[in-house]
């Protein structure tokens, strides 16, 4: 069984970044790899690097999910589309894992579709980590895989997140909180209201409400939400990334004191880029389908693909999957 099932085809940089990235993880992290999708494309990568004691195999497919497909559509009629087959490797047991930086209602539909969901859950949850003001990322979910919930699935977001952390990451008690409109118990829809108290009553380390200018604040663990409002809030928090290191680089270059400046500030600036840049946090799991499913950035390049393969790494040498079923 290899470690990891790679759809090579999925992303605005495919293939060429993908696979680049893909060697460079498999070599650093002891990661067995099948490469999914066009094999002629992939040789040709794979052609210009260092593959040298990598056990790399290669499954050709003939079809594409597309950004714009329809993804439930897609997952059925194009049945050798390299997420599709990707996902079957998995769900065969010819590997562990699969990762893609595809059409993400699409990865949510496969998981659905092809690997299934776990018995208790009703809903799957995407849950990337966001950077925050402490040296702990927080975990947020879901951030997309469905864009309407019920106080329950929004309870079973908390459990998942909690075994995730506490056994995965190695985090004591995982500190919980639901994104709101205010901290008070009764603030938001009855959506908010009833998965408010479902929370407090659960044991889980349920902290209250949280409004969304504290949420990186690094006071919380776990950021509990819907995904049509969790994805806001990712792409909110990618967009105001990219805006501020933007707006620095224009003040620091706006004359010779403020260029001055930037060089003596230039190691802090470096490291202050890296923890906002999503291309270091990784891949973003869906919990809740019988498989480890790994969705990374759209625009995923190398680098991106590098640190999905060292997320991979966890998972695959973790019984996650079995540690949320028994704790569900």
């Amino acid at each position: 069984m290899k470690s990891l099932a790679i759809d090579c085809m999925g992303g605005d940089h495919a293939p060429a970044e993908i696979v680049k990235g893909a060697i460079a993880g498999a070599k650093e992290f002891d990661l067995s790899l099948i490469l999914v999708g066009d094999q002629s494309s992939i040789e040709k990568e794979l052609a210009a690097l260092p593959t040298a004691g990598l056990d790399i195999d290669i499954v050709h497919t003939t079809q594409i999910i597309e950004p714009d497909d329809s993804p439930a559509m897609a997952v059925r009629r194009k049945r050798d589309s390299s997420m599709v087959v990707a996902h079957r490797l998995v769900k065969e047991g010819r590997a562990k894992a699969v990762f893609s930086a595809g059409n993400t209602g699409a990865i949510v539909a496969c998981g659905l579709f092809v690997l299934g969901r776990l018995e208790k859950v009703e809903r799957p949850a995407l849950a990337p980590l966001l950077p925050t003001l402490s040296d702990q990322p927080l975990l947020l979910l879901d951030a997309g895989a469905n864009t309407e919930a019920k106080p329950e699935h929004l309870l079973q977001y908390a459990q998942m997140a909690h075994v995730y952390l506490h056994r995965g990451l190695k985090r004591e008690n995982p500190r919980i909180a639901l994104l709101n409109i205010g901290v008070e118990a009764e603030k938001g829809t009855p959506l908010h209201q009833e998965a408010y108290q479902l929370l407090k009553d659960s044991g889980l380390n349920f902290l209250g409400n949280i409004e969304a200018r504290d949420i990186l604040n690094g006071d919380i663990d776990v950021l509990v939400a819907d995904g049509f409002t969790g994805n806001i809030a990712l792409k909110l928090a990618e967009g105001l990334a990219g805006t501020f290191g933007q707006m620095i680089k224009e003040e620091l270059t706006q004359d010779f004191r403020g260029t001055i400046g930037g060089l003596l500030s230039k190691p802090a600036l470096t490291r202050f880029k890296l923890r906002l840049d999503y291309s270091e946090h990784g891949a973003a799991p869906l919990l809740g389908v019988n498989g480890i499913c790994l969705k990374g950035h759209g625009s995923s390049k190398a680098r991106a693909i590098y640190s999905a393969l060292r997320v991979a790494q966890g998972f695959v040498n973790s019984d996650l999957i079995e540690e949320i079923k028994n704790n569900l």
